[in-house]
């Protein structure tokens, strides 16, 4: 995969600039599309410019408004899809006229959404990948970015669990933004990094807290602990096998199911202690999260499987409420949800 082919970030929030500044440096051929015309504009006047603690990164993409994609003929090899897990279906659809035959739709996103994604785009057309990457944008053009790219991890992975020589060159090309690992078991990985999110994005998303401060709270981690008790168990029932995540080898993910997740989320919060969680950001910005793409689907998994779920039951509920506009997003509801789920 050479630098030559055309990529376009479907997306281009807090993830999509900092990959696609990344890229950009790298000399990719990038173009970054977004449905929100002031971050467009800002980068098609001055770039995009990514704050990370210890550097600036300046770049300057190609971009397009989401309706002059929509009303062009442009066709791209690569499609880095960088949207919430609420906007990937309809933007899939989209996709679809813009992805050249042989091209690849590649999601940069949370959730479980590949098989979904691959039921409009065709299955061949689809590798699967996990990001930790921590970043924010409230202003048009800049991005602050928590995890430099030496600290953000990527895995890829073919869905059959083949390793492929485009698999291989996506992996090279995205280590430009983050330390890539190739996987064998795309689905475990994805299922292992949602366990760790629904352990941290969930519970904190209802607060609006930083990171470092929600985590601290008095019964948080007791809290967690039960929500990833949850998620293992529905995703056991449904044959996904715990992968090694955020770049750690086998002989550092050692023990039970249960150590490994309380190890995967030990090392989450050291990578995002800085930032505030995705959730936060959506219900600041007046949008839905995309919570019930990750303990939703828990929940809905954990019904179908006939699996109690009543930890992610009370996230799910309370994420609800506060986008429906009943619940304000407040550490006050820290009482309620340690009251809810551990009865004090």
């Amino acid at each position: 995969m050479s630098s030559l082919i055309r990529i376009c970030i479907l997306g281009a929030g807090a993830i999509g600039c900092s990959v696609g500044a990344d890229l950009t440096q790298a000399g990719h051929d990038i173009t970054v599309v977004d449905v929100w015309p002031t971050q467009i504009d800002a980068i098609r006047a001055e770039g995009v410019r990514v704050e990370m603690v210890d550097r600036t990164l300046h770049a300057r993409p190609k971009t397009l408004h989401l309706f002059e994609l929509s009303g062009s003929a442009q066709v791209f090899d690569l499609i880095l899809m960088a949207c919430k897990s609420n906007d990937h279906r309809w933007l899939a659809e989209l996709a679809t006229a813009h992805l050249a035959k042989d091209g690849l739709l590649v999601a940069l996103q949370n959730g479980m959404n590949e098989d979904s994604l691959a039921g409009i785009v065709g299955r061949e057309r689809v590798i699967g990948c996990v990001i930790e990457l921590s970043a924010e944008t409230f202003t048009p053009g800049v991005v602050k970015r928590n995890t430099a790219p030496e600290k953000t991890w990527f895995a890829v992975g073919e869905h059959d669990g083949s390793v492929t020589p485009r698999l291989e060159a996506l992996a090279q090309m995205l280590r430009a933004s983050a330390r890539v690992d190739v996987t064998r078991n795309i689905a475990g990985a994805k299922w292992s990094k949602l366990i760790a999110n629904s352990m941290t994005m969930g519970p904190f998303g209802l607060l609006g807290l930083y990171n470092s401060e929600a985590s601290q709270l008095p019964g948080m981690f007791e809290i967690s602990a039960k929500l990833g008790r949850e998620s293992l168990d529905v995703g056991e029932a449904m044959g996904y096998r715990i992968e090694p995540v955020f770049g750690l080898s086998e002989a550092e993910f050692q023990g039970t199911s249960e150590e490994k997740i309380l190890i995967a989320m030990k090392i989450l919060m050291g990578h995002v202690s800085r930032g505030r969680t995705a959730p936060i950001h959506d219900h600041i910005k007046g949008r839905p999260s995309e919570i019930s793409y990750i303990n939703g689907v828990v929940c809905d998994n954990g019904r179908r499987l006939g699996i109690p779920t009543p930890a992610n039951d009370v996230v799910v509920d309370l994420d609800r409420r506060i986008n429906e506009g009943s619940l304000a997003m407040d550490r006050s509801n820290f009482d309620q949800l340690r009251q809810r789920i551990m009865g004090h």
